[in-house]
């Protein structure tokens, strides 16, 4: 099974499921609140199943290991088996490690349709992930309709081009690229989410990290451009005019209209406008803070001189998050050389586009979580500049978002060699929910890409490199730190 439960007793004997079509449509579970919220208790006697859960989602989690259970065959759409199905007596009591087990999906850079990521959400929950991180703005894109500016997404959600390959090439495709979201498909998306108890938490990234905002407003910059074609991070800054400043309060307004979700992220990431910086995060903290929501910001934005409490996502390098936490903030893990998934998965040449450091499935699997009270958990970020279809991007996720799933989830010591013992079972699962992982020796001829080259990273390169980047943020958890 995978993740793998807290305690697993396996009983002698086995239960018969003689009709499956009807033994899945009913399988649900009670509620019994002794349990933690989302734990969960599954029991199964030669007499039949019992799922009994914390909570819904509890109850839910324990659905989704009885399916583990079950034949592979239940994770596709439809089949021709009628039974009879075997189940060992077995009794499963589990529970998860941390609260905030997420992905960052990235739909900026190359655009995901609505239905990929309905599909995305039925990985994730299969996998007992319970946050989406929706970055639905950068310079590439803009892909969230806002009905009092409609040019965000009539302009700002389409390219010209785009870059092939690592943007140190110099190389574009020459093909325009676009797409964005009604807010009917986001209704839909977050309705979808919460039926799997996945919460969908927005990102509207700024004041950096805007132009293609800018190019449909450019009266909320410095000068007018185009939605940029280019990866990397582009000279484009909101302005911190009152009416600028006004008009992105009222895009967030929309985004809580859309987004019941406690976190909503605004970004404040890589932006050489120091004075926009503080600005806006200070703005949209009061803003957020006043209609019950809690700030989501990337580990750059604690540059803002006394920074109130909010959420940050600690991506630059290890021990990042153990320094934020310390300085009184909560936490979401997410350093790159452990959990950036576009990062190139081997140093085999035939890995497509490799950028970052080496990120194998091994490492992913032993990432692990600080521990400190104010880490909420984990998430992978998944960046898309080099993920230009959902197959792509199946690629890049699978099987090291099963890796993650297990350090967010399982608590208890195991082996990596028992992990890939149960993954070889689990890939059969991914198989016949039609998802194009990699597979465990190297990408198969189609999944490569001689056309595009990368820009491998060495490890202590970039480690030294983020060290230097993040002098301001260890400093803060320190004893005599500055916060």
């Amino acid at each position: 099974m995978l993740p793998l439960p807290r305690s697993i007793t396996v009983q002698p004997g086995s239960f018969v499921i003689n009709d499956p079509a009807t033994f899945l449509s009913t399988l649900s579970g009670e509620i019994d609140k002794t349990l933690p919220p989302e734990g969960y208790r599954v029991t199964v006697t030669p007499t039949g199943v019992s799922v009994v859960g914390g909570s819904p989602a509890g109850a839910f989690y324990g659905v989704q290991t009885v399916k583990q259970l079950l034949p592979t065959v239940v994770y596709r759409a439809a089949w021709q088996d009628d039974g009879p199905w075997e189940v060992p007596c077995i009794e499963i009591t589990d529970s998860p490690a941390f609260a905030w087990r997420g992905c960052m999906l990235d739909v900026a850079r190359h655009f995901m349709p609505k239905h990929d990521v309905l599909r995305f959400i039925d990985l994730l929950a299969m996998h007992k992930l319970n946050v989406l991180h929706l970055h639905l703005t950068d310079d590439q894109g803009w892909r969230l309709q806002i009905r009092r500016y409609p040019r965000l997404t009539s302009v700002g959600a389409w390219r010209r081009e785009s870059m092939v390959g690592s943007r140190q090439h110099e190389r574009f495709n020459g093909r325009p690229h676009g797409g964005f979201y009604t807010q009917d498909d986001i209704r839909e998306i977050v309705a979808y989410a919460a039926q799997r108890f996945v919460t969908v938490v927005p990102e509207i990234d700024l004041p950096g990290h805007t132009q293609a905002a800018l190019a449909a407003y450019p009266q909320w910059g410095l000068e007018e451009t185009e939605v940029s074609t280019r990866w990397g991070i582009s000279r484009g800054v909101l302005n911190t005019l009152p009416e600028t400043v006004a008009a992105i309060k009222d895009i967030f307004g929309e985004v809580l209209e859309l987004f019941p979700a406690k976190h909503i992220g605004i970004g404040g990431d890589e932006c050489g406008d120091r004075e926009a910086q503080s600005r806006y995060a200070l703005e949209l903290y009061s803003f957020l803070t006043a209609h019950g929501r809690i700030p989501l910001g990337w580990d750059e934005v604690l540059e803002v001189p006394d920074l109130p409490p909010m959420t940050i996502a600690a991506w630059r390098g290890p021990g990042v998050t153990e320094a934020i936490a310390s300085a009184g903030y909560e936490v979401v893990a997410c350093p790159d050389t452990s959990v950036y998934l576009d990062y190139r998965q081997s140093d085999d040449p035939r890995e497509p586009i490799p950028v970052g450091t080496v990120l194998t499935l091994s490492d992913v699997w032993h990432f692990e979580v600080p521990d400190h009270e104010r880490v909420l958990g984990a998430q992978v970020n998944l960046w898309t500049e080099h993920a230009d279809s959902p197959r792509t991007v199946d690629y890049l996720a699978f099987p090291r978002l099963s890796a993650f799933a297990e350090a967010v989830w399982s608590p208890q010591p195991s082996t990596y060699d028992m992990f890939v013992h149960r993954l070889t079972t689990h890939l059969k699962r991914l198989d016949a929910a039609g998802v194009e992982y990699r597979p465990l020796d190297g990408p198969l001829p189609w999944q490569e890409r001689p056309d595009a080259a990368g820009w491998p990273r060495d490890r202590a390169e970039r480690e030294a490199e983020l060290r230097k980047q993040t002098q301001f943020v260890r400093r803060l958890g320190a004893p005599d730190g500055d916060h």
